[in-house]
């Protein structure tokens, strides 16, 4: 059974890079009727909170992620202790002492050396009787010995990888407070969960080799791994510096709907072309990590409005009722202003302003050139309430007694009656009007 997992740390909230992470990991799992695994990295209780706990839990509620089951690092540090104890006994473990002032004088003198900065082992060269004495100052931590070879793998996007580990530091994995570092924790809940596929960005590249071979280290086998490329902007700069602009809350709170944002997700980068996909069934139906290339993905937040946009466009009235009336529209007019408004809106808490546009008295806007053809205008409307033939009609009456059309006919007249240079149809607009147009003219 294909079983994934998304592991966020509780020391922050969710922006979109960790979505498309977490929708990857959810979209393989459920295409293939497999697991999806919540894991929260919480090993490092001074930073993780439970306030970002939560909110992990709502923002993936209000996307539609639904774990399967969810586990936290913090309840498996008995795990942790006896899976490294394994380790130190077959000697992939081994201890070292230096502080980060002499690791730091280490890297500088092999830099200057023009070696790469690689860590030289020399703890492994210390005596039984050395290590006594060093514990006497300071506590040690713990490396893994790697085997200073290339480390192969077929990856589900990056196609093949070779990682030389010999141009890699043997990772420091539980440090000298006792704390289990990711690459280590995240192996022995990747073995002991079955997790048989690990997507994640391609910024892992070499802490995976580092993993193979921890998990061969403890005899088992790795899971597939799908190494997609990072979010960058539109001129290709990193979006870290943004990222809690794009938190998942942030656009939430700023009218973008889930929907547009799984639909740009789970194809953006990919051969399939970006397309508004009105729930997680039709996502599935034509979703392919293999479709994902390695390359940077452009990253375009007017995207996701656009997305939006598009939503109301195409959504079900019967699935966004309940928010229309949430909004203070009554339930009798709802879908018929809905219906008139949807491809006006960039989120949904502009439907609003054209309720006010239709049920009080607004100032209205006319130019002065266009004030003695508003006057007559308003002296040809026909008797308030108004119907869907009443524009029609009013119209073809102003063409045939003055020589304007186009523009210069249509926008003097919404301007006059809305306020507004865009909108809905004008034939709707006079349809759904509860108070009459124009009632005076500002001098």
């Amino acid at each position: 059974m294909t079983t994934t997992r998304f592991a966020p740390s509780p020391t922050g909230i969710l922006h979109i890079g960790n979505i498309r992470t977490a929708l990857f990991n959810f979209l393989l799992a459920r295409r293939d009727n497999g697991k999806f695994i919540l894991r929260l990295d919480d090993t490092d209780q001074t930073r993780s909170k439970q306030e970002f706990v939560d909110a992990i839990y709502q923002d993936l509620e209000w996307l539609g992620l639904e774990w399967d089951q969810v586990e936290r690092q913090s309840n498996r540090l008995d795990r942790y202790r006896e899976k490294a104890s394994d380790l130190i006994q077959s000697g992939y473990f081994y201890e070292c002492f230096e502080s980060p002032e002499e690791l730091d004088l280490k890297r500088k003198l092999q830099l200057k050396l023009g070696k790469p900065p690689v860590y030289d082992r020399e703890s492994l060269e210390l005596s039984e009787e050395e290590k006594k004495a060093k514990r006497q100052k300071a506590q040690g931590y713990w490396r893994f010995k790697l085997a200073l070879k290339e480390v192969f793998w077929k990856d589900g996007i990056q196609g093949e990888v070779t990682i030389n580990t010999t141009n890699v530091s043997d990772p420091v994995l539980i440090r000298a407070d006792g704390l289990f570092l990711y690459t280590f924790a995240s192996v022995v809940d990747d073995l002991d969960f079955g997790i048989t596929h690990v997507v994640r960005g391609d910024d892992h590249l070499t802490n995976t080799a580092t993993q193979i071979e921890i998990m061969a280290a403890l005899g088992f086998t790795h899971p597939e791994f799908f190494h997609h490329s990072l979010l960058v902007g539109k001129k290709g700069e990193p979006l870290a510096k943004r990222l809690g602009d794009l938190s998942i809350r942030e656009l939430r709170e700023n009218g973008i709907e889930p929907e547009a944002i799984l639909s740009q997700l789970a194809f953006l980068g990919s051969s399939i072309p970006v397309n508004l996909k009105l729930n997680l069934e039709e996502i599935l139906a034509t979703f392919s990590l293999e479709s994902f290339s390695g390359n940077p993905t452009k990253f375009d937040e007017q995207q996701l409005v656009g997305l939006t946009s598009d939503y109301y466009r195409n959504v079900p009235y019967d699935r966004i009722e309940g928010r229309v009336i949430e909004l203070g529209i009554p339930k009798s007019e709802g879908k018929r202003f809905w219906d008139a408004v949807k491809g006006n809106i960039k989120t949904i808490t502009e439907i609003n302003e054209w309720w006010k546009v239709l049920n009080q008295e607004i100032d209205p806007i006319i130019k002065p050139e266009d004030r003695e053809f508003v006057e007559l205008a308003i002296s040809l409307l026909p008797e308030f309430p108004f119907d869907l033939n009443t524009w029609k009609n009013w119209v073809e009456d102003l063409k045939s007694k003055t020589d304007r059309k186009g523009g210069r006919l249509f926008l003097p007249l919404r301007l006059a009656i809305t306020g507004k240079s865009s909108g809905p149809e004008m034939q709707s607009v006079l349809a759904l009007l509860r108070v009459p147009p124009i009632t005076k003219i500002p001098r």
